[in-house]
């Protein structure tokens, strides 16, 4: 679902966006206008193409600006390193648990986490994870050949499980993914994944997932129950209105945030904007009725053009999208930095990985009352944390 989306905001956003904003001047609506309060830096824009590893791009990405942020010097790691160990260890639980585990592409960010802490990592250019000739990523065939493979043995034609699986599931990533490799020589010195980890000059002990959810108590640990969470990994629990003043507090102060989300909102839209509109207020009055139904044939909203009034977002309302399945853990992005419109209204900077599409070259403006009614989940430093809310945490 998600990669026909990006295929709809690409061409959406290259053909409409120009004839929409000079129809919308006729009209008197005055088309988004940014200006940046803060940018932390990051690496540049990749593309996940066709393949769910979204959580492994942000992930990696957050990683990278740590790694800046700290050292000054610019990395570009391997996504495909990170999911072919993910993928093993999803294998081998899924094997454990008899099949009773969602098993797919999908996952969270602190499997990149468990990756680079038990396995490390490499560089890019090392393991690129394009073994089957094209230039971008196509997942379609290697993610069925390997739950085709894992569901074969949880049947146990055997009658008895033989260790070989293993090596053949191992195998059958590399051929799609490339070897993974013992030892490789970067800047003329030798490395392993896991030395190559260790040089990159970060803690990996120093970060903590959070979520926001009203099922369990706030400031203690709590399960993240979302099918891609596999590994089973606990987020800490606080209430929405921390989880902006964290990010808040971590852009301010240097930092960005890995942000997990649901991009199905109609709100997300092919013009490079994340806002939750108040529909009664955005189509009150014939003028907006009728632009929207006949100026453009109604291929864009208003709101994906101009700014409009928006929903102001409280708990409940957020966990009842939840618990109704509107809201759903479907991507991973990466909150970089502030800007605000031309009212005044402000945005966090978002880099996604789905290549230099839109207005924006794949950056989205997604407003904070969308980040309180979307966000599945988020991933930062502890220092980014404002201090009243780590002590709630007993961090």
């Amino acid at each position: 679902m998600i990669m026909k989306k990006l295929v709809l905001l690409a061409l959406l956003s290259f053909f409409i966006c120009p004839f929409a904003n000079g129809h919308m001047k006729k009209k008197g609506y005055e088309p988004y206008k940014f200006e940046t309060i803060i940018k932390n830096p990051i690496t540049p824009i990749k593309d996940q193409s066709s393949s769910g590893t979204c959580w492994c791009f942000s992930g990696l990405s957050f990683i990278e600006s740590e790694i800046l942020r700290a050292t000054g010097e610019e990395y570009d790691l391997s996504e495909m390193f990170v999911v072919s160990n993910a993928y093993y260890d999803k294998a081998l639980k899924y094997v454990r648990l008899h099949g009773n585990l969602n098993f797919g592409p999908g996952s969270c960010f602190n499997d990149v986490m468990t990756v680079l802490k038990e396995y490390g990592i490499v560089p890019e250019h090392i393991m690129p994870g394009l073994n089957y000739g094209t230039t971008q990523h196509v997942h379609f065939e290697m993610d069925e050949i390997l739950k085709a493979i894992v569901s074969v043995i949880v049947k146990n034609p055997n009658k008895r499980i033989t260790p070989a699986w293993k090596k053949g599931f191992r195998d059958m990533t590399a051929a799609y993914l490339g070897e993974i490799p013992d030892t490789f020589v970067e800047n003329g010195e030798k490395y392993t994944p896991k030395s190559y980890m260790e040089a990159l000059g970060i803690n990996l002990d120093n970060y903590v997932d959070i979520s926001s959810w009203t099922y369990s108590p706030f400031y203690e640990s709590m399960s993240y129950d979302v099918p891609d969470n596999w590994r089973g990994i606990r987020t800490m629990n606080v209430p929405i209105d921390d989880i902006i003043a964290i990010i808040d507090n971590a852009i301010d102060y240097g930092y960005t945030v890995a942000w997990a989300s649901d991009v199905s909102e109609d709100g997300f839209t092919s013009t490079g904007i994340g806002v939750v509109p108040d529909m009664e207020k955005v189509t009150k009055g014939s003028d907006a009725a009728h632009w929207l139904g006949d100026d453009i044939d109604g291929s864009l909203p208003i709101y994906a053009l101009t700014p409009c009034p928006e929903l102001k977002v409280i708990q409940k309302m957020r966990q009842d999208a939840f618990d109704d399945y509107s809201t759903t853990d479907d991507h991973g992005m990466h909150i970089y930095g502030k800007a605000k419109d031309q009212n005044g209204t402000e945005y966090y900077m978002v880099k996604n990985s789905w290549g230099k599409v839109g207005p924006y070259n794949g950056v989205w403006y997604v407003s904070k009352e969308y980040v309180r009614y979307k966000t599945t989940n988020i991933l930062v430093n502890k220092k980014a944390i404002p201090e009243a809310i780590v002590r709630k945490m007993n961090l």
